[in-house]
């Protein structure tokens, strides 16, 4: 079950994606949610969205204590992520600030 945190974040994804799909058909972005880390023990959940094209991937973290704040980072779907994520209050991820990221991420040689 979703909590309400990551069901927004999942609305807003989803209407990013679909503009995406719409306006870059060469990105074609997967979206998942992944539990894995509440099934460990650790109270968050975690957004992941690739590109199998580039092997890059944006990270997004919800987490429990913090529920109106969004940790992402910017890393490839063949590495560990690294230690430093930033922070973005949850009210600022707009599908606009989504659909830039995977736009300019995915496209990009960075």
């Amino acid at each position: 079950m979703l909590t309400p945190a990551m069901k927004t974040l999942s609305d807003i994804a989803t209407e990013a994606h679909t503009r995406i799909q719409k306006n870059c058909a060469d990105i074609n972005p997967i979206v998942g949610v992944n539990q894995g880390m509440r099934a460990s023990g650790f109270p968050a959940d975690v957004m992941t969205i690739d590109c199998l094209k580039t092997n890059k991937r944006i990270i997004l973290i919800l987490h429990d204590d913090m529920p109106k704040q969004v940790r992402y980072q910017f890393s490839y779907r063949d590495q560990d992520p690294a230690q430093d994520f930033k922070d973005i209050s949850l009210e600022q991820v707009s599908v606009d600030v989504l659909y830039q990221w995977i736009k300019e991420y995915f496209s990009s040689d960075a």
